[in-house]
C-alpha cells in the first residue's frame, strides 16, 4: 500500500516498549515511511525535535514526564509543519477535544488496524482530521451538549467549515477562495455561534455528529 509519493520522516513517543515495537514492525513494510526515532520521554523527543525535521508523530497521551496534551501545544509551538497524531487507549471526549485544540490532526485507538492506520497517516498529511473507526464511533454518539436542530449554514459557510476540517488556516482558506483573511475569521465566528461552542475542536465535533462533514 504505497503511503505518499515523498519520503515521510516520523516519530514515535510512546512509553510502552511493545507499542513501539509493533508500530515499527508495521511502519517498516512502507517504503515511503523513514522512522527518525522512538522516544518514552516528551522531553527527549523535543530536544530531537530542536536539530531534526519530522514530518508526522505518533503521540501517546500519556507519557511518564509530561501529558500527551501538552506535548502537542509544545511541538506545534516548534514545529508548526510537524503533523501530531494521538494515539492512546483513552477514548473520552475531553481528551480527544483537548488534544486537537491543542493542535493534534486526528486521534487514534491503540487496537487500530494496520490498515487504518495508515490510511489515517495519509488522510493527516494531507491536511485532514483523521479519526480511527473507534473513535468516529465514540464522536458521533449523541452527548450532553446536544443541539435542538441543525444549524443552518450558507454555502460559504459550508465550504468554511469543510476547511476548517481539513485543518486549513485563515490566509490559506483566504486565497483558496479569493476573499481577505477577515472575511474568513468573521465566518468562523458565525460558525462557532451557530453551533453554539467555544473552539474549532468543538466545531469539529459537532460537525461530525450532524454528519456535515464529508469523510465521516
Amino acid at each position: 500500500m504505497s503511503l505518499m509519493n515523498d519520503n515521510i520522516v516520523l516519530a514515535i513517543v510512546d512509553d510502552h516498549p511493545i507499542v513501539i515495537e509493533g508500530l515499527r514492525t508495521l511502519l517498516k513494510e512502507e517504503p515511503q515511511i523513514s522512522i527518525a526515532g522512538s522516544f518514552t520521554r516528551g522531553k527527549d523527543f523535543m530536544d530531537f525535535l530542536q536539530h531534526n525535521k519530522v514530518d508526522l508523530v505518533l503521540l501517546d497521551i500519556m507519557l511518564p514526564d509530561t501529558s500527551g496534551m501538552d506535548l502537542c501545544r509544545d511541538i506545534k509551538k516548534l514545529s508548526p509543519d510537524t503533523v501530531v497524531l494521538a494515539l492512546s487507549n483513552h477514548t473520552e471526549r475531553s481528551i480527544i477535544l483537548q488534544i486537537l485544540q491543542n493542535g493534534a490532526s486526528g486521534y487514534l485507538v491503540k487496537n487500530v488496524s494496520s490498515t487504518e492506520l495508515l490510511n489515517c497517516l495519509k488522510e493527516a498529511l494531507k491536511g485532514e482530521i483523521a479519526f480511527s473507526k473507534e473513535v468516529k464511533e465514540i464522536i458521533t454518539r449523541p452527548s450532553q451538549h446536544e443541539f435542538k436542530q441543525v444549524p443552518t449554514l450558507t454555502k460559504r459557510e459550508k465550504q468554511i467549515l469543510q476547511l476548517v476540517s481539513q485543518g486549513k488556516t485563515t490566509p490559506v482558506m483566504a486565497q483558496e477562495l479569493n476573499v481577505s483573511p477577515l472575511t474568513i475569521e468573521t465566518h468562523r465566528r458565525n460558525l462557532l455561534q451557530k453551533f453554539d461552542v467555544k473552539n474549532v475542536a468543538e466545531l469539529i465535533m459537532a460537525a461530525v455528529q450532524h454528519k456535515m462533514i464529508t469523510g465521516f
